[in-house]
């Protein structure tokens, strides 16, 4: 029996876009801990979970076997290690999700890259942002204009932060990858370029593919349609594709992809974008197995676990994410945006939804 798209009722929908936050925010916390890329690679990590008798990997990471490995850790592991979780830490792959909620029901999907801008500054605090986006807000308080703001003494132009702002424009478009695609390319032109634009478009349209695409490999073609094919970005999904295809295991396809993208940097959305089309393909639609494989995977893992996660959690509803994931997030949200701190998860879907049905 050939599968067919899910049909998205009104309680389908409202249970992928919940699967779709509580898979960002439970992806994010899973590769928090790890984050840093040039010190977590994947070898370090896969060595912590030994040592921790943690693989395979099926629930949040355990806590530190060693003294060394703790010492290597981000400082917000004791939040954010298994037994110790209380509702979400604050992260930016989340502030973004919410900040992009707000500007879209603040100002709607006409909103203008300007407004966007605006929102930042007085909704975000300027050290909770980072990278590119932190040289895009000094840019703001300076007068610039988009898209100055994002070219400007801006050296992470291409890096992987418009792509983690992109999924609420995913969650309020389902099934229509070209619109959420467009949408995010707005928002990502205030601090970024070239294909740390094309991220941003690139992840907004496979969150938007996943609501009706019948598996991971489906939703990765979508996405493809929406950036250039002669980018680098859509050559790398393209590569990662088809070392899956030719039965290369996951670690074998990780290894390809690494050297041929040796020198990018850790944060650049390029390798990035690699890592999270491996975790989907080899994931197969388990959410497990996805945000595990995602993280395991390296480089910067708290948003490429955030970002597998929110697609793998729209591809299986919340109703079918494991309670391991979801139930140490209590329902809660620790966010940086400006009014928003403590708001419930749920209540944060529920709004979605409502956008997605304007």
């Amino acid at each position: 029996m050939t599968p067919t798209s899910p049909q998205l009722t009104e309680h389908v929908l409202a249970d992928r876009v919940l699967g779709g936050w509580l898979g960002r925010i439970a992806g994010n916390m899973l590769g928090k801990p790890v984050e840093q890329g040039e010190v977590w690679t994947r070898e370090r990590i896969d060595r912590y979970l030994r040592q921790a008798e943690a693989l395979p990997l099926t629930d949040y990471l355990p806590e530190p076997p060693s003294r060394e490995m703790e010492s290597a850790l981000r400082s917000e592991w004791r939040a954010c290690v298994r037994g110790r979780i209380h509702g979400s830490c604050r992260d930016d792959d989340v502030d973004y999700a919410v900040l992009g909620l707000h500007l879209l029901e603040t100002h709607g999907s006409a909103f203008t890259t300007e407004q966007a801008g605006e929102l930042w500054l007085l909704r975000l605090p300027y050290l909770q942002t980072f990278t590119a986006e932190r040289a895009a807000y000094r840019n703001l308080v300076n007068g610039l204009k988009p898209p100055l703001t994002a070219t400007y003494d801006n050296p992470c132009q291409e890096w992987i932060g418009a792509l983690i702002r992109a999924d609420v424009f995913g969650w309020t478009n389902p099934g229509v990858p070209r619109r959420a695609a467009s949408l995010a390319r707005r928002d990502a032109v205030l601090s970024h370029t070239g294909n740390g634009v094309y991220g941003a478009m690139w992840a907004a349209a496979l969150v938007a593919a996943a609501f009706t695409a019948r598996a991971p490999r489906a939703a990765l073609d979508a996405a493809l349609t929406v950036i250039p094919a002669s980018s680098r970005l859509a050559r790398v999904v393209r590569r990662v594709i088809s070392l899956h295809e030719s039965r290369l295991n996951w670690e074998e396809t990780l290894a390809t992809v690494e050297e041929e993208t040796a020198g990018l940097g850790w944060i650049h959305t390029v390798p990035n974008a690699a890592v999270i089309t491996a975790g989907l393909l080899y994931g197969d639609g388990d959410f497990t197995r996805t945000v595990t494989l995602t993280v395991r995977g390296g480089l910067d893992t708290d948003s490429n676990g955030a970002t597998a996660g929110s697609v793998a959690g729209v591809l299986c509803g919340a109703d079918a994410i494991p309670a391991q994931w979801t139930e140490p997030l209590e329902d809660r949200v620790r966010s940086a945006v400006f009014g928003f701190d403590g708001v419930r998860i749920s209540e944060l879907a529920r709004r979605t939804v409502e956008l997605a049905g304007r």
